[in-house]
């Protein structure tokens, strides 16, 4: 009898996995109450970073961050901008170019930036236009990827605006966020299907730089 009981929870569980969609945890607008709000834009490979120097035109400059994350400019060579937030890296200019410049003053400003891994928002799965059949079956053959920088204050809903919505096969409501807290990654489930089509505005929840957005097959 007992055995008989445990399998009947366990049946249980199981089907209530089946219904919620994913068997991770959900993540909801009250877990968004205790997330951070503190978000500085870290310089990455592949931004453009706009050098003022007050006084000093022709040494303000704009220099590309290269895949090493150093940049060159007028005076100053190889220097590390990657990992660092514009003031961070303003300093390391100062101090560079005082040896050329009486007390330089340094101002960045960031332009079609990027920003390191650690902060991008990844998305992969059963994206818009990432589907395709094979052979006429109508089958999704395949899975699309994409990457952007995050943005403060971003959200579920603006990211699949950003992504241009799920693809034909896409279930929604099975889809998880992977998301680094306090150095390990944790999983979680989302409800985008009921956030679009359904309009359930709670199941808009926040997205923290660094998240990998899972949108899987349906197999329905």
């Amino acid at each position: 009898m007992k055995t008989v009981k445990v399998m009947n929870k366990a049946i249980l569980l199981f089907v209530v996995a089946l219904i919620s969609g994913c068997g991770y945890p959900q993540l909801t607008q009250e877990d968004d109450a205790i997330i951070s709000s503190d978000y500085t834009y870290i310089i990455g490979p592949g931004d453009s970073v706009n050098i003022f120097v007050w006084g000093n035109p022709d040494i303000s400059t704009t220099a590309h961050v290269r895949p090493d994350g150093k940049i060159t400019i007028p005076l100053a060579e190889d220097l590390l901008a990657s990992g660092k937030t514009p003031s961070q890296l303003a300093r390391v200019m100062e101090k560079a170019l005082s040896k050329y410049v009486r007390d330089p003053q340094v101002v960045i400003m960031v332009s079609g930036g990027q920003g390191v891994y650690s902060q991008q928002v990844r998305v992969i799965g059963q994206l818009s236009g990432g589907n395709s059949g094979s052979g006429g079956s109508g089958v999704a053959a395949h899975y699309s990827a994409k990457a952007f920088p995050y943005k403060k204050d971003m959200t579920l809903l603006d990211l699949i605006i950003q992504i241009g919505g799920l693809g034909q096969f896409a279930d929604g409501n099975s889809s998880s966020i992977i998301r680094n807290i306090d150095g390990e990654s944790q999983h979680f489930g989302i409800r985008i299907d009921d956030l679009v089509d359904n309009a359930d505005l709670s199941a808009n929840v926040k997205i923290l730089p660094g998240d990998i957005l899972i949108i899987p097959q349906s197999f329905f």
